[in-house]
């Protein structure tokens, strides 16, 4: 009863003047920012840290944090209709939304992106205010082992991810690890991979890549296709129908309670949330071959995870002072510069501005649904602006997002670079997504590797011996096989349908 009294004194003082115009602010910079590929939440805030030096304590993190959770949402926008994910955790959404875009179903793919949006961030919310303190405890107990053990079990969704060949997924999965691998070692410090040339030493910037497979491979597509529109059928209508809302419902709440619980844990990122949370709705799934063609549970379920574990992700930095990913690490670095200690005594010594913040996430979150929705009528205008002019326009927002991150032309080279290679990638129907998937967990892995054999004296059966550690193993084997046998399962049922098309025409 007293977190309700709290809450609703914090929306008393959410909802003055000042504090709403700084939580539209930044759901409106947010936006932005996630549509611009290269960009994202964490550059934005930084820039921006110093502006917001000037304001009172409680509306700059406002600010700070709706840019946060404004660039979850609008990272789905180009990741729909242009093939071009804003975030990597948007890369997922590229995987149906795309698709659903090429057939004009991009208004509809749009609509429901905002809807399991808001629905998952409202959930991420609900939990901050209510569980912040228990969650965040429980989450502590993740040690390098239990991480460990939980990369693991994000790699078998390569299965899953497959395309159909299990050979190409493991070949990409180990091409993108050795990517992955270039620059400085976790452990030596020392530069592996970098062949003497001295840009190699800091590591290939995953935007750069993400950019060239994505936006510059999809640009050359195009000309090699001759397109003339982005979209191939007619637009449509721009909003969600019953049966859409209806086939969302089940696969935004998984997505949401999936993306929740992991966001608390540090370092896993919403990029391996939404993975996880496509896969989730493909094994569930009765026709998990549509997958990939423009299913609508393949863009609620991963924009869910995504906006659910940036909501979480404020539960560890709020009650315990530690950022679970980089935008909240420089949120953390903004407390810092208005004396601001996060932790348990935040909630007693600063009461008011803690949930004076919460409640300015609900109406944060309602601000981006009124202000996307609206929206989405002038992005699918987009897909039909002729192809000759789209094409050089993104083109240069790619430079642009490619250097911007780095400041560096040497990650513009590597986008264009990767953008043939995804060419050429497609066009021999090799998939590319098991590839950005171990280039993000491959650090992760490693580093959590290097710690749980640290721990164990160069013994690696404390995975084995500890209980949480051991169980996301065992869940791990069963999901590997489960995913191999529905697998075979969907292959099955596309060569069916191959067949009884053939008939058909026959």
């Amino acid at each position: 009863m007293e977190t309700v009294h709290l809450l609703l004194s914090g929306f008393a003082s959410a909802l003055s003047l000042e504090n709403l115009l700084m939580a539209a602010l930044g759901a409106l910079i947010g936006t932005f920012v996630g549509v611009l590929p290269g960009l994202g939440p964490t550059s934005a805030i930084a820039i921006l840290l110093p502006v917001t030096a000037v304001l009172e304590p409680t509306q700059g993190i406002i600010m700070l944090a709706g840019i946060y959770y404004g660039a979850m949402y609008g990272g789905s926008t180009t990741a729909i209709l242009l093939n071009i994910p804003g975030e990597l955790s948007s890369v997922p959404t590229c995987l149906d939304g795309y698709p659903m875009a090429k057939q004009g179903r991009g208004g509809p793919a749009l609509g429901i992106s905002a809807i399991a949006s808001f629905a998952a961030g409202i959930l991420g919310v609900v939990g901050l205010a209510l569980f912040a303190p228990i969650l965040a405890d429980q989450a502590l107990k993740f040690g390098p082992p239990e991480y460990f053990a939980l990369m693991i079990l994000a790699l078998t969704l390569m299965v899953s991810l497959s395309g159909g060949s299990l050979i190409k997924s493991l070949l990409m999965g180990a091409f993108g690890y050795t990517l992955a691998m270039v620059g400085l070692g976790p452990s030596s410090g020392m530069p592996r991979f970098d062949f003497g040339f001295a840009p190699l030493v800091g590591g290939l910037d995953m935007i750069s890549i993400i950019i060239g497979l994505f936006a510059i491979t999809e640009v050359l597509k195009g000309i090699a296709e001759r397109r003339l529109h982005t979209a191939v059928g007619k637009p449509g209508s721009v909003y969600p129908g019953k049966e859409d809302l209806k086939k969302s419902a089940g696969p935004t709440l998984r997505g949401g309670l999936i993306g929740f619980f992991l966001g608390l844990l540090p370092g896993c990122s919403a990029a391996v949330t939404s993975f996880l949370a496509y896969d989730v709705e493909k094994k569930v799934s009765r026709r998990p071959e549509n997958f990939g063609k423009g299913e609508i549970a393949g863009v609620a379920a991963p924009e869910a995870a995504n906006n659910a574990t940036s909501s979480a992700g404020f539960i560890p930095l709020f009650s315990l002072g530690i950022p679970s990913s980089p935008p909240l690490a420089i949120l953390l670095a903004g407390f810092m510069i208005y004396g601001l200690t996060p932790g348990p005594v935040l909630f007693e010594q600063n009461a008011s501005f803690v949930w004076t913040v919460i409640a300015s996430m609900f109406i944060g979150n309602a601000m981006l649904l009124v202000l996307n929705l609206p929206m989405v009528w002038f992005w699918v205008k987009l897909t039909r602006v002729p192809y000759g002019i789209m094409a050089p326009i993104i083109l240069m927002f790619c430079t642009i997002g490619a250097y911007s991150v780095r400041n560096s032309m040497f990650d513009v080279l590597v986008a264009f670079v990767f953008g043939g290679i995804g060419f050429l990638f497609n066009k021999y129907k090799w998939p590319v997504v098991p590839m950005i998937l171990c280039f993000i967990l491959g650090p992760l892995l490693e580093e959590s590797f290097i710690q749980s054999m640290a721990m164990g004296s160069g013994n690696l059966s404390l995975v084995v011996t500890r209980p949480i550690s051991l169980t996301i193993l065992l869940v791990a084997a069963a999901l590997l096989i489960v995913s191999t046998l529905l697998n075979k399962r969907t292959q099955a049922r596309v060569r069916e349908e191959k067949r009884r098309r053939g008939l058909d025409i026959a």
